[in-house]
């Protein structure tokens, strides 16, 4: 049998069970029901998702699909067409949505990540594997130079192209005929040949002359005007049109990529939904439409609130229930203390050394703890390569798997991560959270090195999915996660410091949604990462700080505040040779605006610009920071009506500085004279980019010092 007359057989064979299942529906069978719901569930979930480029309304609009589908399944005269008609109302609720909110889709810089959540975005969440190879990459950065029309088909043209949809259903989403959308579909992909060719065009060394003339102020956003102007040129220019060349057609790169997985709380909706009566026939008793989006409603917040944890590790399946505890009234989150940055001393994740930034008094691990070398003395619970999940997590008896020990902490409590490699057979999930007066902490044991292997973990899911607060992460090492390595949802009072996050298909380590609250990262490295290195996106909350970081050799942007609401102060930072943006102070579709101050960081040799507000409004503040040999402009402060003393911006391809007119700049190195390489005390990066200190302090140097004058970043640990 051939491999064609195999898949038409398995559709077939799917079709005949649907149609099956659709009338048991019809006639009161709830599990009938949930069975038919939840299992089309992925299907729209992708569909949705990859449309509409990781927007927050990802899950609503994917739950109000499935609602619909619900209600509407006893008035469906063709069980046989199920498929068909339920892809048709995700389409039109795409389409909808995209009228209501007027917006493009687009993101806000070029690489397949950042994002996303199990609700995350097309580039990243749903291109998990695109990294693989350069062509890959390619595609997950070309999408952002379509036309809307063009996205959304190639979001459905996606689940043809791995056999999730036939072309008849893709072609009854669009209401054509197959043969009309067979003319769209292959419209749209020359449409993604053309905007591959951009792409490789961008990134050419070295870039075409004409062409970087063109965007020498181009802010990074791909808007239609500069679609069309960098298409054409492309189109036209001899140099720029031969990269088109040796492009592998889509569908070979697109098949197997992993589907992007529901959400728990989405999944816990809809069933609630089903078993709610929200589908039932009018005459089973059925509930009102009105009732049923209550439940959803409900459904979706206690899944927020009343965490299941589910660690598997060493065979065996832990469960624990826990609500996640919250900032409590009059005590201060863990956050940016007063005053200078200069004078303001970091925050130790050992509670015996820790800075007085809260209220709160100190955790009683604090006599367990120690603060000689790195990593603690002593611990509640013990983990070690070698241990068993059976044991008694003792230091005697630790147990084999991180997840057993996330399971089973306590507020209050300390896990001891021994030396060695922990290889993750499934993701790692914390919801377990602490108090501001009783921390948990997950270090390293006492000079040891842990280093969590994440490859095993599988391309659609995060590595670590961490949604519990009051944490303490620290000196650890995070490697080979095949998606996110780290996610920190909604987390409150959270520290992060001394840990290493590299060789990612996607962001290092990203803090993101709304409630994002007075977390810190301190003194950590992230690289060679295929997303972002270190990113605060996608939500909002105060007091959050970026203090001591390195992010380096990542696929995107170094550090990343993209469609991040509230202000972040990023001091002492140094980012460097990534593909795109040193730091990226904005982003969204549409840009979120939000006033963070950038204070003593430096960028240098990146892909595109040192610092850049990506359509950020807000005020932003700019003190201090140094830009050096990137490839873009030092500083594109195009949109902000920003505050910028005392920087310097020296040999960036660009040009050293693109301002908004409403800007406030004085005493810049492009405002006082020439300036050189030769300003600097030394213009040899090696010592910056070598090994950190014992204690995790940036590594001593003079690279970028400027020699008098207090002008750039100091280029030191405070």
């Amino acid at each position: 049998m051939t491999e064609s007359q195999t898949a038409f057989d398995g559709q077939t064979a799917m079709a005949r069970d649907t149609t099956i299942l659709v009338r048991e529906a019809q006639s009161g069978d709830v599990g009938a029901l949930e069975q038919l719901i939840t299992g089309h569930l992925p299907l729209v979930y992708n569909v949705i998702g990859r449309a509409l480029d990781g927007h927050p309304d990802v899950d609503d609009l994917v739950q109000e699909t499935m609602l619909r589908a619900i209600r509407g399944l006893s008035g469906l005269r063709q069980p046989d067409r199920f498929r068909s008609w339920l892809i048709a109302i995700a389409y039109r609720q795409i389409q909808m949505h995209l009228r209501s909110r007027k917006m493009t889709l687009l993101r806000h810089h070029p690489e397949p990540v950042d994002v996303a959540d199990p609700a995350g975005d097309f580039a990243e969440r749903t291109t998990a594997e695109m990294v693989v190879t350069e062509q890959r990459r390619e595609i997950a950065e070309a999408h952002r130079w379509l036309e809307e029309g063009d996205r959304e088909l190639l979001a459905l043209w996606w689940q043809e192209a791995s056999g999730r949809l036939t072309r008849a259903e893709l072609a009854a989403a669009l209401e054509v005929k197959p043969k009309h959308a067979a003319v769209r579909v292959q419209r749209m992909k020359a449409q993604l040949d053309l905007a591959r060719g951009v792409v490789r065009a961008l990134r050419a060394r070295p870039i075409c002359p004409e062409l970087a003339d063109m965007i020498r102020f181009w802010d990074g956003t791909t808007d239609s005007v500069w679609r069309k102007r960098l298409a054409r040129h492309v189109r036209d220019c001899p140099r720029c049109r031969v990269r088109q060349g040796g492009l592998v057609a889509p569908e070979q790169l697109l098949l197997g990529v992993a589907a992007i997985p529901v959400p728990f709380a989405v999944a816990a909706a809809v069933q609630a939904a089903v078993h709610g009566g929200a589908a039932v026939p009018a005459t089973t008793g059925g509930l009102s439409l009105a009732a049923s989006v209550q439940s959803l409603v409900q459904q979706k917040a206690l899944a927020a609130a009343t965490v299941a944890t589910v660690a598997v590790g060493g065979g065996f399946a832990y469960a624990v229930l826990e609500t996640p505890s919250y900032p409590e009234p009059g005590v201060t989150a863990v956050g940016p203390a007063a005053g200078p940055i200069t004078t303001r001393p970091p925050v130790s994740l050992r509670p015996t050394t820790a800075t007085a930034t809260s209220a709160a008094p100190a955790s009683p691990s604090a006599s367990r703890t120690t603060a000689a070398g790195t990593g603690v003395s002593s611990a509640d619970i013990y983990v070690a390569p070698g241990g068993s999940d059976t044991a008694d997590g003792s230091l005697a008896h630790p147990f084999a798997s991180i997840a057993k020990a996330v399971a089973t902490v306590r507020a209050g409590r300390t896990i001891a991560l021994r030396g060695g490699t922990y290889h993750l057979s499934g993701p790692i999930s914390i919801t377990t959270s602490g108090t501001a007066a009783k921390r948990v902490v997950l270090s390293g044991y006492r000079g040891e090195h842990p280093v969590i292997d994440a490859s095993a973990v599988a391309s659609d899911q995060w590595a670590v999915t961490q949604r519990a607060s009051y944490w303490s992460i620290q000196d650890l090492e995070v490697s080979g996660a095949r998606n996110q390595a780290w996610v920190c949802s909604g987390c409150v009072g959270t520290v992060f410091q001394r840990i290493t996050v590299h060789g990612g298909a996607s962001a290092g380590l990203m803090l993101r949604d709304a409630g994002t609250v007075g977390n810190q990262v301190l003194e950590s490295d992230f690289y060679d990462n295929q997303g972002s290195g270190l990113s605060v996106q996608f939500g909002s909350g105060e007091g959050n700080v970026l203090r001591g970081n390195r992010a380096y050799r990542n696929a995107g942007d170094g550090i990343d505040l993209g469609s991040f609401g509230s202000p972040v102060d990023v001091e002492h930072n140094w980012s460097y040779r990534n593909g795109a943006n040193g730091f990226s102070l904005g982003g969204g579709s549409p840009a979120v605006a939000a006033a963070h101050t950038v204070r003593n960081n430096a960028a240098w040799n990146n892909g595109s610009h040192g610092f850049v507000d990506e359509g950020n409004g807000a005020v932003l503040t700019l003190g201090n920071n140094t830009a050096f040999r990137n490839t873009g402009l030092g500083f594109a402060i195009t949109t902000s009506p920003a505050t910028l003393r005392y920087n310097v911006a020296v040999g960036n391809t660009q040009g050293e500085v693109g301002l908004a007119a409403s800007g406030a700049a004085t005493h810049n190195s492009w405002q006082e004279g020439s300036w050189s390489a030769a300003r600097f005390r030394s213009a040899d990066p090696s010592g910056a980019e070598s090994a950190r200190t014992a204690t995790g302090a940036l590594p001593a140097t003079a690279y970028l010092v400027v020699t008098s004058g207090g002008y750039g970043a100091s280029m030191a640990g405070e």
